[in-house]
């Protein structure tokens, strides 16, 4: 947990730098020494060094190939052998699994990343080969991009970078959860109307008027709820949105890679909102829109604090720069650059002005924490708005698959955020599943009720992004029917787990915290609204072990008593604290199970 952050909330604390680096070495495939012996059919690596590439303005090498992750190298695939082209296409699928449904091949470059290159000829042949591997184990191929390597050779010679994607089948997308952080005003739900529904703004709010819930936001502009829109891409990476009249149905039908988009209130007075949709719904990455013409203003700071204090990782777009000349933009830019470089950030920004720009960026992004790409875009021209497609269409997942296997191992957990009644249905429930597998028909528990108790239910059926699925594996966001269960007895921060499980529920936990700001003194007896995960309670601090009080930008660990209900917690979870302008952070480290004392409770 890096302290630093707290510069980005507002205080001033001379704290100590930490660095977060580059982390080449991390991520899906790169970095990795070792080599897939039996992959490459006893072909020996020559051992070539840079000394022998004439200068070039591209990368000699890449890190060497990975044994893990969706990233294969391939010299040249030129007339294979039947047998050779049945262990090539063996090795797609492995590295498609890997990938959750999608592979980057890097056709040119050996196994250690040396960069050779191709003819012409060999490039096509080799491409042909690529799709006739793709073809057989159901996916399809999109180059993203050629370039001309400098190589001991007198013809020109190229490399290519393929994406390989899996023809959707039985609902098997893959889903990125994005959410979308800003100031009041920055243009956050015009870009994702313009993004969703595939029409430009008209420059008087149009675009956004399909993402708002309630009449007062059409009213005011202005969001306060947390809404979801959903923009597909299909095997081909061509955009799969609403333009065409589609339902949300064949939307998730047609589309192998899903990007849902949690849009969250920029107004400070709904920041408790913004942060329950940070914490309670897992976003694998946030998207920071600042407005060009009023650049870092407002809750932009707070925004960027929240989303590195949590760890999540952050995209910055400049919206609106159709509005405002072109040195205001690039004022607006520097002004990013600046905080992004500050020693509480660490961050390495990186301006998006080309598609193969915007190609790295997609790829650095997920595999190094410490890159941070700027898009420079407007809803009303359409300018640079592709750029921003082919970036989400090539991030990759942050999780491999071996990870989401380990997690569906795992007994069922889904956390409840969402409460609704629908007329003819019952109760319906909104939420994540954490672990394990649900099924349509499945029996589960819910809980802790105000006595600490869990119900028996039973899920009746089940939507992902508005259609209806059969089974839903961890990690996914779904709406469960519960039929005519007592709608009064549930709430947001529950759970609902198997019935084999046996949660730990508690009124009295212990935390290691950092307090990121505080106008005075933090102290015994003190009452703070605390975020965990889904859970949202205020809380008294009981105890500061070792200490009377706390000040801005110091440690301690501090024991915390829920004053309405008790909760389910586990050891580890991320935890946000706030109240006024007093924030903080920190993890759970201990909880006391609720048994022990319920009596003076």
């Amino acid at each position: 947990m890096d302290p630093l952050v707290a510069e980005l909330f507002g205080a001033s604390s001379g704290l100590k730098s930490g660095s977060q680096g580059l982390c080449s070495g991390s991520g899906n495939g790169f970095g990795m020494v070792s080599k897939k012996a039996c992959s490459k059919n006893g072909k020996k690596v020559k051992n070539r060094s840079a000394r022998n590439t004439k200068p070039s303005n591209n990368p000699p090498y890449l890190p060497p190939e990975a044994e893990e992750g969706n990233i294969e190298y391939k010299l040249k695939l030129v007339n294979p052998t039947q047998y050779r082209f049945e262990h090539l296409a063996t090795q797609m699928k492995w590295r498609l699994q890997e990938g959750r449904g999608e592979a980057v091949y890097q056709i040119g470059v050996e196994d250690n990343g040396l960069l050779v290159g191709l003819s012409e000829e060999d490039m096509r042949a080799s491409l042909k080969t690529l799709r006739r591997m793709a073809e057989k184990v159901g996916a399809d191929i999109t180059v993203l991009r050629e370039r001309e390597v400098d190589y001991d050779s007198d013809i020109p010679r190229k490399i290519a970078e393929v994406l390989i994607r899996k023809v959707p089948d039985d609902q098997q997308f893959l889903d990125l959860r994005v959410a979308v952080l800003g100031n009041v005003d920055s243009g956050k739900s015009t870009l994702l109307g313009v993004l969703t529904q595939g029409e430009l703004d008209n420059g008087r709010g149009r675009a956004r008027l399909n993402l708002f819930r309630h009449l007062h936001e059409i009213q005011s502009g202005r969001t306060s709820s947390i809404s979801f829109e959903i923009l597909g891409f299909n095997s081909k990476g061509e955009v799969v949105n609403y333009s065409e009249s589609r339902t949300a149905e064949e939307i998730c039908e047609s589309a192998s890679k899903m990007i849902t988009f949690i849009d969250l209130a920029g107004h400070h007075k709904y920041l408790k909102t913004t942060i329950f949709g940070l914490t309670s719904y897992c976003p694998d990455f946030a998207m920071l829109v600042v407005g060009a013409n009023t650049g870092i203003a407002g809750t932009t700071r707070e925004h960027l604090g929240l989303a590195m204090a949590l760890k999540v990782p952050i995209f910055i777009v400049v919206s609106k720069v159709d509005l405002c000349p072109r040195g205001t933009v690039e004022r607006t830019v520097r002004q990013l650059e600046r905080i992004l470089k500050q020693p509480g950030c660490n961050k390495v920004p990186m301006l998006v002005s080309n598609e193969d720009d915007a190609v790295t960026a997609a790829q650095q992004f997920a595999q190094s924490p410490s890159i941070t790409p700027i898009f420079t875009l407007s809803s009303v021209s359409g300018e640079s708005l592709d750029l921003l497609k082919v970036f989400f269409n090539i991030l990759p997942p942050l999780s491999n698959s071996k990870e989401q296997e380990e997690l569906m191992q795992q007994l069922t957990e889904f956390q409840v955020d969402e409460i609704y009644t629908v007329p003819d249905v019952g109760t319906v429930v909104g939420g994540t599943l954490y672990s394990g597998i649900c099924r349509e028909g499945e029996r589960l528990v819910v809980g802790p009720t105000d006595q600490g108790q869990f119900l028996g239910l039973k899920v009746h059926s089940m939507q992902r992004n508005r259609s209806t699925c059969r089974v839903l594996r961890a990690g996914q966001a779904a709406t469960l029917a519960l039929g005519n269960f007592d709608r009064s007895l549930l709430r947001k921060g529950m759970v609902m787990v198997s019935p084999e499980m046996n949660p730990t529920i508690c009124w009295r936990f212990e935390a290691e915290i950092v307090l990121l700001f505080h106008a005075k003194t933090f102290h015994k007896g003190f009452q703070v609204t605390v975020h965990v995960g889904n859970v949202r309670q205020t809380a008294t601090v009981e105890c500061l072990h070792g200490k009377e009080e706390l000040r801005t930008g110091e440690k301690a660990v501090v024991l915390f008593r829920f004053i309405k209900h008790p909760e389910y917690l586990k050891v580890g979870a991320k935890l946000l604290f706030r109240e006024g302008v007093t924030k903080g952070i920190g993890h759970v480290t201990h909880l006391q199970p609720a048994s022990l004392y319920q009596q003076d409770s």
